[in-house]
């Protein structure tokens, strides 16, 4: 019997798909090669829980939009916030974060931090320079959020880095509402960005990913090692997805953010909402530094309710059609989320002590959208006292 003929195998191939290297094991071509495996840590492949050469086209992609030089990708938002912190802190270290961010971080700073030693301070989400008088002389790394992702402060974020870099003191941000595309904390004197790639950069709602930008060699490193040492892996699989969320992720944010400027415009004129809290709204009392410092308005926006009984949410929510409840944003789809009253109380400095609905704009129509809101707060107005 012939063999068949394997000369297609010297072809050239091209693609305009990124490859998918799938790999827990690395093998190597000696001895030697093996015994300096280590030695091609950070950049290059010694066991798959760092990554293949699919993960490193996504963190170079990444870190190009970031304007940084440097990018770990690991396997959620969460897992990028604890690895931004946990190797540069230790038992007597001060850390500040701010009073609106994300639930999981300040969870991991009071619950786990604290138990290690590591002294927890928190600041208004609103600050700037003021941010000084929170400082100690222990304090190691200050945690940004902008915007609070639930109440929407917006913190001075140049005006908190001239501070901290004045103390020698590390910044972190978590930059996932407005993405690189609207802003660059790198470029702004942050020193690791972190982003939630589960929202904009996969953009489907089909992943769990986070990344961390930087322009420090050094951080670059220590955060390497400590994907490595927590186990933070992600699939090639999953950064084949969050590559070709990339593809159109500009066209995306730039749909987004249009549709949800005019729907938070539409929101602020509507007799059941008392107030929105969306900062690219000339009535947010950020507006004047998301002007300054931001390129693109995101589609994330929050807003409070004329007060009413817990039977008016309950309508409201259960009557809308296109809106899906659930607590995630930057996909396709939009979505819708509620925090109660009780959330804001437990805070140390509080915007409101009101629930706050939150919604993420899709790709949906903005008519579609609005109309399915309006009908929403119909129902909810039927179930309250007459609004004056």
């Amino acid at each position: 019997m012939q063999k068949p003929s394997l000369d297609h195998l010297a072809q050239p191939f091209k693609s305009l798909s990124p490859g998918v290297f799938r790999a827990s094991t690395i093998v190597f071509d000696s001895y030697e090669d093996f015994i300096g495996r280590k030695s091609r840590q950070p950049d290059g492949y010694s066991y798959g829980v760092t990554g293949t050469p699919t993960n490193r086209e996504l963190e170079t992609r990444i870190a190009e939009l970031e304007g940084a030089t440097h990018c770990v990708v690991v396997s959620s938002g969460q897992a990028a916030l604890i690895a931004s912190v946990l190797p540069f802190v230790k038992s007597g270290d001060h850390v500040l974060i701010s009073d609106a961010c994300y639930g999981g971080l300040k969870a991991f700073a009071h619950d786990w931090l604290a138990r290690l030693g590591v002294e927890i301070g928190v600041y208004p989400a609103d600050v700037g320079a003021e941010i000084e008088a929170y400082v100690k002389p222990n304090t190691r790394m200050i945690c940004i959020e902008s915007p609070g992702t639930i109440s929407m402060e917006m913190p001075d974020v140049p005006a908190i880095v001239e501070v901290a870099k004045s103390r020698a003191i590390l910044t972190m941000m978590d930059n996932t509402w407005a993405s690189p595309l609207a802003f660059r904390p790198v470029e702004q004197g942050v020193d690791m960005s972190v982003e939630a790639a589960t929202k904009f950069f996969g953009g489907h709602s089909d992943l769990l990913m986070g990344t961390i930008s930087t322009s420090s060699f050094k951080l670059y490193e220590q955060i390497r090692e400590a994907q490595a040492t927590i186990g933070l892996a992600v699939s090639a699989d999953d950064c084949f997805l969050a590559l070709r969320g990339l593809e159109t992720f500009r066209l995306r944010f730039a749909e987004q953010s249009r549709s949800t400027l005019q729907i938070a415009r539409w929101l602020e004129q509507h007799p059941a909402v008392d107030s929105v809290l969306f900062a690219p709204l000339e009535s947010h009392p950020g507006h004047a530094v998301w002007k300054r410092d931001f390129d693109g308005s995101g589609c994330l926006l929050s807003f409070v309710l004329r007060p009413g009984p817990e039977e008016a949410l309950a309508a409201f929510f259960n009557s809308l059609e296109t809106f899906s409840i659930g607590a995630s944003w930057g996909g396709t789809r939009s979505l819708i989320a509620f925090y109660p009253a009780s959330i804001q109380r437990s805070r140390k400095f509080p915007p409101t002590d009101q629930p706050i609905v939150r919604i993420s704009i899709g790709l949906e129509s903005t008519e579609r959208l609005i109309a399915d809101l309006d009908q929403g707060l119909s129902q909810y107005a039927a179930h309250c006292r007459p609004i004056r």
